[in-house]
């Protein structure tokens, strides 16, 4: 028994170098909408960690009267100072520190240069300023 002249044909290398060419054309337009919304995702994510280490610095200064100086800096929210002036109701605020969504550590200064403190992550290529996913979120923004 043989089987129909169809099922014995196969693909040629034109109509495989079509399909190919396709799903490239498809994969050029689509991959660089889901990576440019991955930078938004990140952006995003810095933005609430900046809002949530802001709400601890205030329920800080809420207890102890003033922020945390800049030497402890944003480690006094989840240990107790052991340099500068002792918090006098120190407790801890955190669990831990988160770092930004690009892996680097958020920046604290106090006194801040835009606000009375300043929370900020320094954005994908962790260098001060850019645009896109490498400029800074801060917590003046």
């Amino acid at each position: 028994m043989s089987l129909p002249k169809v099922l014995t044909r196969g693909f040629t290398l034109i109509e495989l170098m079509v399909v190919l060419v396709i799903i490239g054309v498809l994969a050029a337009l689509i991959v660089p909408n889901v990576l440019e919304r991955a930078d938004e995702a990140r952006v995003t994510a810095a933005r609430t960690d900046v809002n949530n280490l802001m709400q601890a610095l205030k329920l800080y200064r809420l207890d102890n009267q003033r922020y945390p100086t800049a030497e402890p800096g944003l480690d006094a929210l989840v240990r107790q100072p052991t340099v500068g002036p002792p918090p006098p109701n120190w407790k801890p605020y955190l669990e831990k520190l988160p770092n930004d969504p690009w892996g680097h550590p958020y920046q604290y200064v106090n006194p801040g240069v835009k606000g009375e403190i300043d929370v900020y992550s320094l954005g994908a290529d962790g260098q001060p300023g850019g645009d896109g996913k490498d400029a800074d979120v801060g917590s003046w923004q």
